[in-house]
């Protein structure tokens, strides 16, 4: 366990992570943080990728990657695992001012993330539709998501995490009064941000599944088979 006494007030963003199911508002964010950013660096994922690739037209090619060229490992079918990666929670929650995190850095080739933009699978929303079925709220519980937000939130001692899109015109407001930075307190409130949504979802989950049956759950699935079977 690492204690850290060593950290900077302001943190420039040169990287950013944005994985949304919720993409309202990037075409605002996006070319606000290239203005004050121009060689600002993005990793990406799945549909946030080809919304990004959209925004940014000829320019993506410069700024854009996508999270399986960064890492070397495709996306899992379905996009069930997409940034659970060595690679990234090392991007994510490496120390400025710790010289065995820098080797680990050096040694693989990753580079440290400043932002997190992340909102997650609306796994509220399909449980309060009609007819419902336990299987289609088990597909809508986001797993990457919180991951990330979570790591980025505990590390806010660089990191900035952002979750609510209500918050983008704050940060490039903050941004562009520092200079491309970002203050230590506005770090620590996005985390707790962050850490108050992750604990809402999981909260939303346990109470949806606590009010299940087995036989509900097993009425999901119409060719329920004995067993035997590998994954």
């Amino acid at each position: 366990m690492n204690f850290v006494d060593t950290i900077d007030d302001r943190v420039p963003v040169r990287r950013a992570l944005v994985s949304v199911f919720n993409k309202r508002g990037l075409d605002l964010l996006i070319p606000g943080l290239l203005r004050l950013n121009p060689s600002l660096s993005i990793l990406s994922t799945g549909g946030s990728f080809v919304a990004l690739q959209a925004i940014l037209g000829p320019g993506a090619a410069r700024h854009l990657r996508q999270v399986s060229d960064y890492t070397g490992q495709p996306e899992m079918q379905g996009g069930l695992v997409k940034t659970l990666d060595f690679k990234i929670y090392l991007a994510l929650l490496s120390e400025t001012y710790n010289p065995e995190h820098a080797a680990d850095l050096a040694r693989t080739g990753a580079e440290p993330i400043d932002l997190v933009v992340v909102n997650l699978y609306p796994f509220q929303e399909t449980i309060a539709r009609a007819g419902v079925t336990p299987e289609q709220a088990r597909a809508n519980i986001d797993i990457g998501g919180p991951c990330l937000l979570r790591a980025a939130a505990k590390n806010f001692l660089r990191v900035a995490v952002v979750v609510d899109p209500a918050d983008y015109p704050a940060l490039l407001s903050e941004l562009e009064a520092g200079g491309g930075a970002l203050s230590l307190g506005t770090r620590f409130r996005l985390a707790q941000k962050a850490f108050a949504a992750t604990a809402e979802y999981d909260r939303a989950i346990a109470g949806y599944l606590g009010g299940l049956t087995g036989s509900q759950v097993a009425a999901s699935y119409p060719n329920l088979k004995p067993g035997g079977g590998e994954a």
